[in-house]
C-alpha cells in the first residue's frame, strides 16, 4: 500500500501542476482587467482590512484606481475579484442579476440571515417577493397607512430624550420598532425590545468568520439568530391560526399568510428576520449621519430648521405630519441625497458571474466575485463637485453631478433595487422633520466615522440635547 501511494504521489503533482498550467494559461488568453492578485491564498484581504482604518472613506479602491484604472482585478477573502468603480459597468453588473451575474455574499451573512431571506433568493421566487415587498412600502401605502404610526413612534421616542443621548442607539430603537410595526403590527413592548436586543447580536456576526469554534462573536450570534428565529415562529403560529378563523391584519406577515404561495412557517421567519435587519440598521445609521453631517455645517441646519418649522407653524403641536408636508420638504431632500451619497451605508455589492462575461474590452472569467462600488462612484470628483465635502445644495439644481441618474445608486438597482427605498426616504424625513422642531443639541463629544466592515461612527454620536422652546411656533 506504502509503495501504491509512493508511486502516486507524482501523479498526484503532475495533475495539480498541469490544472494551474491549464487554469494560468486560460486566464493569459482572456483579457483580465489590470491588478494584482497578491499572496497565494490571502491575496489582498490584508491589504484592504488595513487600508480602511484610516480615515479616507475608500483607501483601497482609490489606490488601485489610480494604478490601474476603475476596473481592477484582486484576491480578497479567499476568491479573485474584479472591483469596479465604473459607473457604466456598475448599471451592467445591476441590470444583468440572474442573466450574467448572481448574488454571492459570505457564509456568515448566508447562514445568520436564512435561506429564505429576500437576499439570497434567485428567480421567479425573488421576483415575487421582491414585488410584495415593495408593494407593502410604496408612496400609496406609506401615504395611506404608515405615515401615521412613522409619526407617531418617532414623536414617541423623541420625547423621551433627555441629557446626553447615543443617537445612534436610539436611531436604532425607533427603525427596528418602525419595522416591527410594518411587517407585524405590534407597537413597542416589553417583547419588542427583548427580540431587539438579540438581533443586535446577530447583526455583530455579520463580518466574523462562519466558524464557531473560532469566533466568539460568531457563536453569540448563530445562538441569538436560533432566539430569534423561535420567537418569530411563535408568531407565525398564532397568527397562522387567525388567519384561518378569519381574523387579518394588513401588514407583510398577512399577506404572506394569505398568498397562494403556501409558504412554511421557516420561509416566512427567514423572510421577516431579514426585512427587520434590513430595516434596523441602514435607516439609523443614515438618522445618525444626517444629524452629525448637519451639526458640523451650520448653514443647512438652519436652513432645514426653517423649512421644518414653516410646516409646523401651520399645525397644532400634537398634529401629526401629513403626505402634503412630506411633499413640502425640498431641502430636507437634498440632505437625504447628500448624506446617502457621502455616508454611503450600502458601499456595494458583490456577485458572481455565471459566465465569461466580456465588458469594457476585458474579460470576467465565469465564477469570479465582482464588487460594484457604489461609494467609489459617488465620491469621485469626475462625477461629483467636491465630491468628499457634504454639501446638499448640489442637489437643488443638480449642480454638483454630472449625470447624477446614472451615478447615484444609493439604493443599488435593476431587479434587486432596494424595496423599501421610499420608506427610509419618509422615515429620515419625519425624524429630522420631528427632531429640529422640538429639540437642540451638540455633539458631547468628537466622534469620528468608520467605514469598514460598515459605516458608522466610532462612538455610537454622543449628543446633549435639550427642548427647544417653540411655544409661539405653533398654530393656536
Amino acid at each position: 500500500m506504502a509503495v501504491f501511494g509512493y508511486l502516486c504521489f507524482p501523479l498526484v503533482v503532475c495533475t495539480v501542476v498541469f490544472f494551474f498550467l491549464i487554469r494560468a494559461s486560460r486566464r493569459r488568453r482572456l483579457r483580465l482587467p489590470p491588478g494584482n492578485l497578491g499572496l497565494p491564498f490571502i491575496g489582498e484581504t490584508l491589504q484592504l482590512i488595513s487600508a480602511y482604518k484610516s480615515e479616507n472613506p475608500e483607501p483601497f479602491i482609490d489606490e488601485r484606481v489610480n494604478r490601474f484604472g476603475p476596473i481592477f482585478t484582486t484576491h480578497v477573502f479567499g476568491e479573485p475579484t474584479v472591483f469596479s468603480a465604473d459607473p457604466e459597468t456598475n448599471r451592467f453588473i445591476l441590470q444583468n442579476e440572474g442573466k450574467l451575474f448572481e448574488c454571492s455574499y459570505p457564509a456568515s451573512l448566508s447562514n445568520l440571515l436564512g435561506r429564505h431571506s429576500l437576499l439570497l433568493m434567485k428567480g421567479n421566487l425573488h421576483k415575487r417577493m421582491h414585488s410584495l415587498t415593495m408593494s407593502f412600502a410604496n408612496s400609496s401605502i406609506i401615504k395611506d397607512h404608515l405615515l401615521v404610526d412613522i409619526d407617531r413612534l418617532i414623536r414617541l421616542n423623541l420625547d423621551s430624550w433627555t441629557g446626553r443621548v447615543l443617537l445612534m442607539e436610539e436611531a436604532k430603537k425607533i427603525t427596528f420598532e418602525l419595522t416591527v410595526k410594518q411587517l407585524m403590527s405590534f407597537d413597542p413592548c416589553e417583547w419588542t425590545e427583548s427580540l431587539r436586543k438579540e438581533y443586535v447580536l446577530v447583526i455583530e456576526g455579520f463580518f466574523t468568520v462562519a466558524l464557531p469554534i473560532f469566533s466568539a462573536t460568531y457563536r453569540r450570534a448563530i445562538k441569538a439568530r436560533t432566539k430569534v428565529a423561535e420567537a418569530l415562529t411563535l408568531i407565525v403560529r398564532q397568527r397562522r391560526k387567525e388567519s384561518e378563523a378569519g381574523e387579518r391584519k394588513k401588514d407583510m406577515l398577512g399577506a404572506l399568510l394569505a398568498g397562494d404561495d403556501g409558504f412554511s412557517d421557516e420561509q416566512i421567519v427567514d423572510f421577516l428576520l431579514a426585512l427587520l435587519v434590513a430595516g434596523y440598521e441602514t435607516t439609523s445609521t443614515i438618522m445618525t449621519l444626517a444629524v452629525k453631517f448637519l451639526t458640523e455645517t451650520p448653514l443647512a441646519l438652519a436652513q432645514i430648521k426653517e423649512e421644518h418649522d414653516q410646516i409646523r407653524a401651520k399645525k397644532s403641536e400634537m398634529e401629526p405630519l401629513e403626505w402634503t408636508d412630506y411633499k413640502s420638504m425640498p431641502f430636507s431632500q437634498c440632505v437625504v441625497n447628500e448624506t446617502l451619497r457621502v455616508a454611503n451605508i450600502i458601499g456595494g455589492i458583490f456577485r458572481r458571474s455565471m459566465t465569461d462575461i466580456n465588458i469594457k474590452g476585458y474579460t470576467i472569467p465565469k465564477g469570479w466575485k465582482v464588487f460594484a462600488s457604489f461609494r467609489a462612484v459617488h465620491l469621485d470628483r469626475d462625477h461629483f463637485k467636491d465630491a468628499r465635502s457634504f454639501n446638499p445644495w448640489r442637489w437643488q439644481d443638480n449642480s454638483g453631478a454630472t449625470s447624477p441618474g446614472n451615478v447615484f445608486t444609493p439604493f443599488g438597482g435593476g431587479p434587486r433595487l432596494c424595496p423599501g427605498y421610499e420608506l427610509a426616504r419618509v422615515e429620515l424625513s419625519v425624524f429630522l422633520h420631528h427632531l429640529v422642531t422640538r429639540l437642540s443639541w451638540v455633539p458631547a463629544e468628537e466622534d469620528k466615522l468608520v467605514f469598514f466592515p460598515t459605516t458608522r461612527t466610532q462612538k455610537r454620536y454622543p449628543i446633549n440635547v435639550q427642548r427647544r422652546n417653540v411655544s409661539k411656533l405653533y398654530k393656536d
